[in-house]
């Protein structure tokens, strides 16, 4: 015997996709005991602080960092976005956030968005995805001469080496997914590039461990 509570979720009209036959019907009505719709975080606005404060605590504690508050001009800024992705891409835009903030707040600075300059939404390179991150460390002309490649390949290793290693955190604030991470790092190390190794160790050429960690 087995006693289990099963909790299913959509973002699509199941009774919809039931009728184009996506979606089989009997399993439906197995499933839809209890229905809940829980509004987009577009339409609840007054959500976005409390849940950037429980994010902010989340990822300081789990990186080791003092907790920061949102400076004055971010939370409008976070409300005003539509968050397509829901929670989950709040959650990951505060975990970059905390990751990348510099003094005592998370200024406007340390918030990437999709679907603005520096936004993962920008179908862009890696370079032009993290502009936005970037801005504090610009020099107007400095990058002109270089290839996109070259860029690219600066911006990775510098933020691996601003994450001490950590191949999810850097992906987290790169804007790409730890798999298009690794396959990076495997071609700078079969090149003879340094990486940063995990755990803030000295990089290394070759293909150890240090591209595929």
């Amino acid at each position: 015997k087995v006693d289990v509570r099963i909790l299913a979720t959509s973002n699509r009209n199941m009774e919809e996709e039931v009728r184009n036959k996506r979606f089989r019907e009997d399993l439906y009505f197995r499933l839809n005991v209890m229905a809940i719709r829980v509004p987009s975080l577009r339409e609840r606005p007054a959500d976005i602080k409390p849940l950037s404060d429980y994010f902010i605590a989340k990822y300081s504690e789990a990186n080791g960092m003092p907790v920061k508050p949102l400076a004055a001009g971010v939370l409008p800024l976070l409300q005003g976005h539509t968050w397509r992705g829901n929670v989950r891409e709040l959650e990951n835009c505060i975990h970059r956030a905390v990751l990348m903030a510099k003094g005592e707040e998370i200024a406007e600075e340390a918030i990437v968005l999709s679907g603005q300059p520096g936004g993962m939404g920008q179908p862009m390179g890696t370079a032009a995805r993290v502009g936005a991150v970037a801005n504090a460390n610009y020099v107007p002309g400095a990058l002109v001469g270089r290839t996109v490649s070259d860029v690219e390949r600066d911006l990775i290793i510098e933020t691996l080496q601003h994450c001490l290693g950590n191949r999810t955190h850097a992906a987290n604030i790169l804007g790409i997914s730890i798999r298009t991470l690794r396959n990076k790092l495997k071609e700078y190390t079969d090149k003879g590039i340094p990486v940063p190794l995990p755990g803030g160790e000295a990089g290394r050429a070759g293909t150890g461990s240090g591209a595929g960690a």
